[in-house]
């Protein structure tokens, strides 16, 4: 294991990011850490030597951000693991959501991943090698959860973007690996890490239940540990040859499955339909 690696996470003071920040400064790495709070950073973390860097960061800002990378760079030297975790869900019917309300879910968790990356990129480039970690979800994979249309579409977003990322990053020696957990026991169901419209609509009794179920029942409940998750993650930074699609849960494997059935369906149900939409050929007989 290189504990000379550098890491990078956003959305460090709780939940998944809070667990992998202790788990990484505990092998010995050195972590430069974000956070929009820099004081509730210091706090949950509770670590203090030369290889923790806490950064307060607004992730939707881009020379908040870059600064943040500059700030790592001139403290450790480089960067090498890159860990887009900041995020939050939304749970509202795609209906009732306000504008504002499903385009401040897709300022965090798309195009605040997007600007971590744009900014850490060069410094990526230039050393020609990296890994970027996207922390995605089981619902950017399947969208089948009433009432999480744009926090799935927000996830989905981020499943394209890690893909396409992979692609171009792949000839400079940078590896991206995009992350998709099931349920997994953090604080991402409490009110502080779930939205909900400010206006729901009574008529939407699926988006309701969900709801129901998703503060309550499900909150305390989920079935994947993150203490697992996290050592996974540190895995795969570490792999020669790390996926592209990394899945974290029974859950998430079994739903996984549930879609790429789903869809191997639909395209052997309208093969004929859809192989059938080329131009005809041309008849190239000429009557004499």
């Amino acid at each position: 294991m290189d504990t000379k690696k550098v890491w990078f996470i956003t959305g460090a003071s709780k939940g998944l990011g809070l667990s992998l920040v202790k788990q990484v400064l505990a092998k010995g790495f050195k972590v430069a850490a974000t956070s929009r709070n820099i004081d509730d950073l210091r706090r949950a973390v509770g670590t203090y030597n030369d290889n923790f860097l806490p950064l307060t960061v607004d992730l939707k800002t881009e020379a908040s951000v870059k600064k943040a990378i500059d700030q790592t760079i001139g403290q450790f030297g480089q960067i090498d693991v890159v860990v887009n975790n900041a995020g939050y869900g939304l749970l509202g019917s795609i209906e009732e959501l306000t504008d504002q309300e499903a385009r401040e879910n897709f300022d965090i968790n798309v195009f605040g991943s997007i600007n971590v990356i744009r900014s850490v990129m060069p410094h990526l480039r230039e050393q020609r090698s990296g890994h970027v970690i996207n922390i995605s979800s089981i619902g950017g994979f399947t969208g089948a959860f009433p009432g999480f249309g744009i926090y799935c579409a927000t996830k989905f977003a981020v499943e394209g973007l890690s893909e396409s990322l992979s692609a171009e990053a792949k000839s400079f020696g940078i590896y991206v690996t995009v992350v998709e957990p099931g349920y997994f026991r953090t604080d991402f169901l409490t009110a502080g890490s779930l939205g909900v419209p400010a206006h729901p609509i009574a008529a939407y009794q699926e988006v309701r239940d969900s709801q129901q179920a998703h503060q309550n029942a499900i909150n305390g409940n989920q079935p994947g540990d993150p203490e697992k998750a996290v050592e996974a993650l540190i895995r795969i930074a570490e792999e020669q040859n790390p996926p592209l699609h990394l899945f974290l849960g029974q859950d998430a494997y079994d739903m996984a499955y549930e879609k790429i059935n789903a869809v191997k369906t639909d395209l052997e149900n309208w093969k004929s339909v859809t192989v059938s939409m080329g131009f005809e050929a041309q008849d190239s007989t000429v009557a004499v």
